[in-house]
């Protein structure tokens, strides 16, 4: 019992290296084995060791775990070690079961890994003439990866410092280089002919992951990951730091980026080709899911934009990371959303006419394994790093040379397949049972031009559509009836695209079916604003608080005869006149905002009314403090 004991407070601390050692001293005890062997297997897919987790999920669910997202794991690890079959029924009983509870991100993840499994053996015939080479004199029983070429060096990240990462035991990460010759050997490639050697001692720090460097074109500036000391869980420690390299050929020491996010990990960094953008992954909030890719630009003075997610066409609810703009100018990068063979697979984005096309690299690039942080050194070469079986350790640097070309596929393989996108819907009343709303007029508008695709009228059943859309396109949908609040819905296309490998026929013809709720215009009725937070005793607007604001604002600027009251509420956990006074300014700081958005003041009542109209009365647990703790407005005239 000791043993497990110690191995949860280390799971718990993310040290799941030292938790799997104790787990394993449990499991000659009695503890549950439905426990103990979800804890395991958890601690090897925490520590990216997925296949190594395949026997303790099967025996925590033969054992009938209770844990929601089991399956869901499994099913990765499964599909690790290229068990498709297995992973597909594992997802299709995750789905089948899941809870309401569910993470949306998770439910969709999983639902599109499905179509990905049922088309899997047409993902496989994605093949290419291409040489992989294992670069056995760079490689080690430890971890290489994330290769990069600056001028005459191979610069890579790699599992060789003397502290050990209590997350997966291996040796902390650090920055490495080694020479690369001039003459190419009998494979054409330039290989490495020098020890690896340190970096440089300037970025080198003992306790901590340094990693996923990126260069500016002249060579003078680095960006790289610094963080992920083990010591939290989660890892979310992991920032942008930057460097430049000063005289005496010394780089600086390294600076972290404002543009990083203290609560999010931030990493695998690139340089477009004219150094005017920088690429990196992250998992912060408000992304697709997962982690993201973002992309920030430079001014001639060094300044950074603020980060802009790169969109759903290439964000998916699964991850994606390890960006590089090839000379080609496409954007290369490794997701586990989009469909592939592995874990991680390489895949390569091109935008045309406004629609971007993400396509899976195929093999052998990828493989059921982790593939990763492709790059190119010369038009038809380059490095990649895999996991796969057959290497030197963990992660090991892979050089590619591409052959000839595949043979030219007959006329009936290569017919362009093509889709097309519809959008439909139905406008009801936003009450219990909802009612479908006739006589409502709905107009669809081209977000680009701000003008109507479609412009109708619901009949009885309170049905639209359908209306042609175009890929890449965003649009708003905008429905109001006489009685009701009128109300817009933002719609893309962004990230809804169906991938070609899912085709099966010359043309697909696909509906997307919306449904708007329209809420009855009634006087002194009261609508709650969900997710307005305040920091503590504080009533400045924060940036989320702003954008949940922004919708109100919408909606005063669709309904141009509403006046409103807003009011601010707090919990009870301060004497009255305080919360009182407090909720006022907060009132008046969230009508100030609207009115600087353009609505005018006129419109708008700010009330704090304290603790005074409290939702739930004896709130005891911090959910229900928070319930209290509520804006809300109410309609004054119509």
């Amino acid at each position: 019992m000791q043993a497990y004991k110690k191995g949860v407070r280390h799971y718990e601390a993310g040290e799941y290296n030292l938790a799997l050692t104790q787990f394993q001293k449990a499991a000659k005890g009695t503890i549950d084995p439905a426990r103990l062997n979800y804890y395991t297997a958890e601690s090897y897919r925490l520590s990216n060791r997925f296949g190594e987790a395949v026997p303790f999920y099967q025996k925590a669910i033969e054992a009938n775990t209770t844990e929601p997202e089991v399956r869901f794991n499994y099913a990765y690890a499964l599909k690790s070690q290229g068990n498709y079959a297995g992973a597909l029924e594992q997802l299709q009983q995750f789905v089948a079961k899941a809870p309401r509870t569910t993470a949306k991100p998770i439910l969709d993840k999983a639902k599109r890994e499905i179509e990905t499994l049922k088309a899997i053996d047409v993902i496989a015939k994605n093949k290419s003439l291409i040489t992989l080479r294992n670069m056995s004199n760079l490689n080690s029983p430890g971890a290489e990866f994330a290769p990069v070429v600056r001028g005459e060096e191979l610069v890579f990240t790699a599992s060789r410092k003397e502290q050990i990462y209590k997350n997966n035991g291996q040796p902390m990460l650090g920055l490495y280089r080694t020479k690369l010759t001039q003459n190419p050997d009998e494979t054409g490639s330039t290989t490495p002919t020098d020890r690896p050697e340190l970096f440089s001692t300037n970025i080198f720090q003992s306790d901590v992951n340094e990693g996923t460097p990126a260069f500016s074109k002249d060579g003078k500036t680095m960006i790289l990951a610094r963080g992920n000391n083990g010591k939290r869980k989660g890892g979310l420690d992991v920032d942008l730091f930057i460097s430049r390299l000063g005289e005496g050929n010394a780089w600086s020491q390294p600076l972290r980026l404002p543009i990083s996010d203290s609560t999010a990990w931030d990493g695998s960094p690139a340089f477009s080709a004219d150094g005017k953008t920088l690429y990196f992954a992250s998992n912060r909030a408000g992304g697709a899911g997962g982690i993201d890719l973002y992309r920030t630009s430079i001014d001639a003075s060094g300044r950074f934009s603020r980060p802009v997610n790169m969109g759903r066409d290439i964000n998916t609810p699964g991850d994606e990371m390890f960006p590089y703009v090839g000379p080609d100018a496409k954007l290369y990068f490794a997701s586990d959303g989009h469909p592939g063979l592995g874990k991680l697979d390489v895949f390569v984005a091109t935008r045309s006419g406004g629609v971007t096309r993400v396509e899976n690299m195929g093999q052998p690039i990828n493989s059921p394994a982790d593939d990763f942080g492709l790059i190119y050194t010369e038009p038809t070469k380059g490095y990649l790093a895999s996991n796969r079986p057959g290497g030197k350790g963990d992660d090991d640097i892979y050089f590619f040379q591409e052959g000839a070309a595949p043979e030219t596929p007959t006329i009936a393989e290569n017919a362009p397949k093509t889709v097309r996108y519809f959008l439909a819907g139905t406008v009801s009343a936003n009450e219990t049972p909802i009612t479908p709303l006739d006589s409502a007029r709905v107009r669809i508008l081209d977000d680009a031009t701000g003008q109507p695709i479609a412009e109708v009228t619901t009949g009885q059943p309170g049905t639209f559509g359908k209306y042609p859309l175009q890929e890449g396109k965003d649009y708003t949908i905008l429905a109001e009836r006489k009685g009701y609040l009128t109300r817009r819905e933002p719609f893309t296309m962004q990230g809804k695209s169906i991938p070609a490998i899912f085709l099966t026929k010359p043309q697909t013809d696909t509906t997307f079916n919306v449904a708007i709720l329209l809420d009855k215009a009634t006087l002194n009725k009261t609508f709650v604003l969900e997710n307005i937070y305040y920091d503590l005793d504080k009533y400045n607007i924060r940036p989320d608080a702003a954008e949940e604001l922004d919708k109100l604002v919408t909606i005063l600027k669709d309904n141009p005869t509403l006046k409103i009251e807003l009011s601010s509420h707090t919990d009870v956990r301060a004497p009255d006149a305080y919360n009182l006074r407090l909720s006022q300014n907060r009132a008046k700081s969230a009508v100030d905002y609207i009115v600087s958005k353009g609505i005018d003041a006129s419109r708008l009542t700010a009330r704090g009314y304290g603790e005074t109209q409290l939702v739930v009365k004896n709130a005891k647990t911090e959910e229900e403090h928070q319930r209290n703790r509520r804006t809300e407005f109410k309609i004054l005239e119509l």
